[in-house]
């Protein structure tokens, strides 16, 4: 603790965004750095405290104590060499992680200024990979053993990773044409450049790691194949299921699943084409999104990109209460409260209590949604609460509508003892920080089973 008096002199200082009139006209990151005086002034306001709750927080462990105080100190390999002892892909989870560790910071308590954690963590790996602190490791010593993992997501990477480096000769199956699940075809852009992630996957190749693309692993005959092939299967395939709404008029042309745009978008960034029947965009449109969370968020910015004419957002749960503090879920818990992000702040009508009734379209097009206003009273008998309607249906103008109300949890058969299931194919969907917590701990569970 190189300062112990910074977190009483040193205000929190976020970098903050790019002005709006110039970012929705393009797709590159949103977010700004500060520069090195500055960061190094915020890793000095961590506290080093006895009981880190940073690192109880974090699913990764990350030891944000440690390497925040070696930030401060101008050692930035040291920073970075602590950091990835517990975290593989620092330069992810920098940009796009929620920052658990940031709401259970005990500065967080004290005065709703935590240690800016995130922020931190991202210029911390910048600099290692700007200034060659991280090169391939050559020198891995196999042990004759191979594993498969089918699906190169956050935690197929994750395990993949941790497995090569313990020396097993790792091949990872992809289903698309390119590595990263949904940090390459579900986040935009605009939160994670995919150089970012083309430049690690470099790093895992030069390492021994095979990547295998277009090639999808779901029936039972190629699992048993992989099972002869390998020593042990690790399935990271994620949630591919999204929540359909099953609404009159669901199948006019204008609605679509979240994902459908965002990761079409990303393609089409990537330099793939596609024809203007195939194309979805929301240029000129009056643009609904269901679904208050983040992939909601990522679509209204997306929209913007694309030059919508307006966004609605609507989320049939109630408004999340303001402010810091979230009195059913105390610190150091995560605060369930309102959360405004760098889309939303672009524009956007945002809408709580509104239950989707029906579809409307003229021609197989749409042309608007009815929907419902309620309220939620409590169930006499318990458990989930009511929904209770309130006033008059409504409608709202949409020629494009995005379903954004999160995924289904795959349902998997019995394997056999040397497959292994990991990140949101085993827990659901959650963040890409437990994905890859997942992912380590499940390349643990395979070298403790090989090792038998």
């Amino acid at each position: 603790m190189g300062n112990p008096k910074a977190f009483l002199e040193i205000h929190r200082q976020e970098a903050g965004y790019r002005p709006i009139h110039d970012r929705i006209h393009d797709f590159g990151e949103v977010e700004q750095t500060l520069n090195t005086r500055e960061r190094k002034l915020q890793a000095s306001r961590c506290m080093d405290c006895g009981v880190p709750f940073c690192h109880w927080a974090c699913p990764l462990g990350n030891k944000a104590p440690e390497w925040n105080d070696a930030l401060y100190k101008g050692e930035w390999e040291q920073a970075y060499r602590l950091l990835n002892s517990t975290n593989p892909f620092p330069e992810f989870t920098g940009r796009i992680c929620p920052a658990l560790c940031e709401k259970a910071c005990v500065l967080n308590r004290f005065n709703h200024e935590p240690t800016t954690n995130r922020e931190d963590e991202a210029a911390i790996t910048e600099a290692a990979f700007r200034e060659g602190y991280i090169t391939a490791r050559t020198n891995i010593v196999r042990n004759g053993k191979k594993v498969a993992v089918i699906g190169a997501g956050p935690a197929g990477l994750a395990t993949a990773n941790a497995l090569n480096l313990m020396g097993y000769t790792v091949t990872v199956f992809e289903k698309n044409e390119a590595a990263g699940g949904l940090l390459r075809y579900g986040i935009p852009n605009f939160k994670l450049n995919k150089a970012i992630i083309d430049r690690r996957i470099k790093l895992l190749e030069e390492e021994g790691i095979e990547f295998r693309y277009g090639e999808a692993v779901e029936c039972a005959a190629i699992l048993s194949q992989l099972t002869e092939q390998n020593s042990a299967i690790v399935l990271a395939t994620g949630t591919p299921t999204a929540r359909d709404l099953k609404a009159p008029g669901r199948e006019l042309k204008g609605v679509h699943f979240a994902l459908e745009l965002l990761s079409q978008q990303n393609r089409v960034l990537a330099g793939m084409e596609f024809s203007k029947d195939e194309r979805i965009t929301a240029k000129g449109k009056d643009v609904l999104v269901i679904g208050g969370g983040d992939t909601g968020s990522d679509c209204i910015g997306t929209a913007h990109r694309q030059g919508c004419k307006s966004v609605t957002q609507i989320e049939i749960m109630p408004r999340p209460v303001e402010g810091p503090e979230d009195p059913q879920n105390p610190w150091p818990n995560w605060p369930r409260t309102l959360k405004t992000t760098s889309s939303h702040e672009e524009g956007c009508t945002r809408r709580w209590n509104i239950n989707t009734l029906e579809f409307l379209g003229k021609d197989g097009k749409l042309t608007g949604v009815k929907v419902q206003e309620i309220d939620w009273k409590p169930n006499p008998e318990g458990g989930r609460p009511l929904m209770v309607e309130k006033g008059q249906p409504e409608i709202i103008k949409a020629e494009l509508v995005l379903l954004a109300m999160g995924f289904l949890k795959p349902e998997h058969p019995q394997y056999p003892e040397n497959v292994f299931v990991c990140g949101d194919a085993a827990n659901g969907a959650s963040l890409v920080v437990r994905a890859m917590a997942s992912g380590i701990e499940t390349a643990k569970r395979v070298d403790d089973f090989l090792k038998r």
